[in-house]
């Protein structure tokens, strides 16, 4: 039986490795579970904030990478209402896609994505209204189960990957979970009864996990990894010797969405959402949760 930790280290070992270097820019965000617009769906009051977090990324030049549980695949039978719901969404994901500027992490509620012949089925193409016949979406698109941002010039190494790989029935046993979601939590849910299956929202079952990735980093020289499934945003600072541990938070958050930003050689933890100008029009802003800090300065135990 293999623990979290050898599931861990499959996943590096076996991850998209990217090179990089101060001029790359990349946005991280994760936990999007885009829905079907309905009362359960968490997505559904971010949709414009995340959609222009989207735009602002695209036109300066941003690669996206989402690090899992972009689609509610558990909640929703058919992603075809997914797609219905957020097609504007995903339009601008394309956007990066036709850049070759997206790269697709799956996590344990879009797990299906190992099968490439239903990332297929999902994204190869999709109904136009308005030209009344179907065009390409993203036809090779492909999903990872982790990535490595290689330095090109120091070599030091940023590994990314969901984090449920350090929860069992969220990994080996995430049919039964799916199934738990499906039938009975996600019309609970409508009532406000929270879904004890997900470490998000079941307190003792996220440090857990948290736990057991800060182990794995902490005996792997102290690799920078960034993950996201307990949607919980973390962020060490390199002055004060913490393991390097990130979370990039969710994109479901009540009032906000949460990330982070890899630009001019610093990594920040950043937070979208919206606020209100001195004349009551409201409008859509970033700010900082966690200043940009220098990667080079996260170094190894």
């Amino acid at each position: 039986m293999f623990t979290s930790q050898d599931r861990l280290t499959r996943a590096y070992k076996e991850a998209k490795r990217i090179s990089f270097d101060d001029s790359s820019k990349f946005i991280l965000f994760s936990d999007c579970h885009l829905g079907d617009g309905s009362f359960a769906d968490d997505f559904a009051n971010n949709r414009n904030v995340y959609q222009h977090a989207l735009k602002h990324y695209c036109e300066n030049n941003f690669t996206y990478i989402e690090l899992g549980d972009g689609d509610e695949l558990w909640e929703n039978l058919f992603f075809k209402d997914i797609l219905e719901a957020n097609k504007s969404v995903y339009l601008q994901l394309q956007k990066f896609y036709n850049a070759n500027k997206l790269y697709m992490i799956y996590g344990n509620h879009d797990m299906v994505y190992r099968n490439p012949s239903i990332i297929k089925k999902h994204f190869s193409e999709y109904f136009d209204v308005k030209e009344g016949k179907k065009l390409p979406l993203m036809p090779n698109l492909k999903f990872y189960e982790g990535i490595v941002l290689e330095n090109a010039e120091t070599k030091q190494e940023v590994f990314l990957t969901h984090g449920h790989q350090a929860d069992f029935m969220n990994y080996v046993g995430w049919r039964i979970n799916r199934f738990f979601v499906r039938i009975l939590w996600k019309p609970l849910q409508i009532w406000g009864i929270k879904d004890p299956t997900s470490p998000a929202k079941n307190y003792v079952e996220l440090v857990k996990v948290e736990h057991r990735i800060k182990k794995w980093i902490a005996d792997n020289k102290n690799l920078i990894t960034i993950i996201g499934h307990t949607h919980r945003p973390h962020f060490p600072k390199p002055q004060e010797n913490e393991l390097n541990f990130f979370n990039d938070g969710s994109c479901v958050h009540p009032r906000c969405i949460t990330g982070i930003e890899i630009e001019n050689g610093t990594i920040a933890l950043i937070k979208w959402f919206i606020d209100t100008k001195d004349d009551g029009t409201l409008q859509i802003v970033k700010e900082y949760l966690e200043s940009p800090e220098k990667i080079r300065d996260y170094n190894k135990l």
